[in-house]
């Protein structure tokens, strides 16, 4: 059961991540925000008299004032994960670190030894593992072989601290992961720099041992705003819009000659409206899936405070955390792979 106390809680970081965060925290009953820190003095200022609540311009600062914290919100760049966790984690709070989880493997390694070292929990903030459509896919698993990814975002100046992969593609990187109980057996991945210094549109291949393949594109640097997921299991197939939350469920064992191109456009042509008139397609069973609508933060939140609460592992703990940062340096190190080998100039990933 959890524990009826709110949980007293801090955020670390009030940029645009730092202040959704602070925002749902103030409004969930089993919460009380506590305190907030930023490096900007004003920024901390202004957030600590909006929600009345005691303002650090750093974590050290925030620890020595003994507040009796139970949890916190590390929102900072990623760069600065580690720097800003450590002390949180020595102080015994238990930690929402937003994703990617590091900055490298050995800072996740850190991470996750402090935590076990303090007896504390780390969840990772992959909040679209949280969003109803994903769970609701999650219950109609049947061997999924082929999956089909497209995160698409306009270029904005937010999260340049990091590569498009680490930004953007990372959410479905784990989405994948979480869906396909299988090692990966290969990447292949290509991607060039537009409007920043790192990597802004990626496109990667993987394929599992299991002999499921995934097809991920990411871009920020793109005309439009898209977060899809299809997926192909055994006579089924189905498309997840992230941002509509919705799951669609197509029986494809009536159109098993269709080739994948014909099948797209066709669940692209009965997704939308349908004009008066027209039918969907013979034999061609499709339905939506029930999906709870909500925000995916607050759930993630929600989720995070139940497991401080309870003591149990989170739903996205820090080894899932660090699995999906694995694999995101692995198609970083193939995208530079594939530069070099085209004579493009490189780029880092930090």
């Amino acid at each position: 059961m959890p524990d009826p106390t709110p949980t007293r809680v801090a955020v670390v970081g009030a940029g645009a991540f730092g202040r959704n965060h602070l925002r749902v925290y103030s409004e969930l009953e089993s919460a009380t925000l506590a305190a907030v820190v930023d490096h900007d003095a004003v920024v901390a200022a202004a957030v600590g008299e909006k929600y009345g609540i005691p303002h650090f311009t750093s974590v050290e600062a925030l620890v020595a004032a003994d507040l009796n914290l139970d949890a916190a919100s590390t929102c900072v760049p990623t760069i600065h994960h580690l720097a800003a966790a450590r002390p949180l984690l020595e102080a015994g709070m238990d930690l929402l670190i937003e994703k990617p989880l590091a900055a490298s493997l050995e800072d996740a390694d850190e991470l996750i030894a402090l935590a076990a070292r303090h007896g504390c929990l780390i969840q990772t903030g992959h909040l679209e593992r949280f969003n109803p459509a994903v769970t609701a896919a999650h219950s109609l698993l049947n061997r999924p072989m082929f999956f089909e990814s497209h995160r698409m975002s306009v270029f904005t100046p937010r999260s340049l601290d990091v590569d498009v992969v680490l930004d953007l593609m990372i959410h479905d990187l784990d989405i994948v992961l979480s869906l396909v109980d299988s090692p990966v057996y290969e990447v292949r991945a290509v991607g060039l720099a537009v409007l920043s210094p790192t990597v802004d549109i990626a496109n990667v291949r993987l394929e599992f041992e299991n002999g499921c393949v995934a097809n991920l594109t990411a871009s920020r640097v793109s005309t439009e705003r898209i977060r899809k997921l299809r997926f192909f299991q055994p006579h089924q197939y189905l498309s997840l819009d992230f941002a509509r939350q919705d799951l669609l469920l197509i029986d494809v064992t009536a159109a098993a000659g269709l080739s994948i191109a014909d099948l797209t456009a066709l669940i692209e042509k009965h997704s939308k409206p349908q004009a008066p008139g027209e039918h969907p397609t013979a034999g061609l069973s499709m339905s939506k899936v029930p999906v709870a609508p909500g925000e995916p933060l607050r759930l993630e939140l929600t989720s995070f405070i139940n497991a401080v609460q309870t003591q149990t592992n989170p739903v996205v703990d820090a080894r899932a955390g660090r699995k999906a940062l694995a694999l995101a340096l692995e198609i970083n190190a193939a995208i530079a792979a594939h530069a070099k080998r085209a004579g493009l100039k490189t780029v880092a990933s930090f």
